[in-house]
């Protein structure tokens, strides 16, 4: 582990309510990683986490998006070895459309059990199962 400087990114749990009127979330697919995930990235030198959040998922998705509650907070060691926290917010999705690139390849919307399942990483099932408490089902 390389004991550097923590890495700060933010992120959000862009979420909607389904056509039976359940709660859907939308992941993404990176295609360097071959992962499912939810949107998030690393915060510029000096910019807050909150608009960090709103950015990296509007670069990701292609939405603007209002920011919620605030939920779960994921600590880890990134692919460098270096201490990642990635903070992230409940999220209700406005204007823009999705364009594939580079980074972001897919998207999905799926229903908060299917994407527990869908995820490829556990940090990530941590903070969806914040989302039941800060939106009722």
């Amino acid at each position: 582990m390389n004991p550097g400087r923590t890495v700060r990114a933010a992120g959000g749990v862009v979420w909607r309510r389904g056509p039976g009127g359940g709660v859907e979330v939308l992941l993404v697919h990176r295609p360097r990683y071959d992962d499912w995930t939810l949107p998030k990235g690393k915060l510029a030198a000096g910019e807050d986490d909150r608009a960090g959040a709103l950015r990296e998922v509007w670069e990701e998705t292609g939405l603007h998006c209002e920011l919620g509650t605030e939920l779960a907070t994921s600590h880890y060691v990134d692919a460098q070895g270096r201490p990642k926290t990635v903070r992230y917010w409940a999220m209700r999705p406005g204007e823009g459309q999705f364009h594939a690139n580079a980074e972001v390849d897919r998207l999905r919307w799926i229903s908060l059990p299917a994407a527990r399942a869908a995820l490829t990483y556990d940090r990530d099932r941590e903070v969806i199962d914040s989302l039941y408490e800060a939106v009722p089902e």
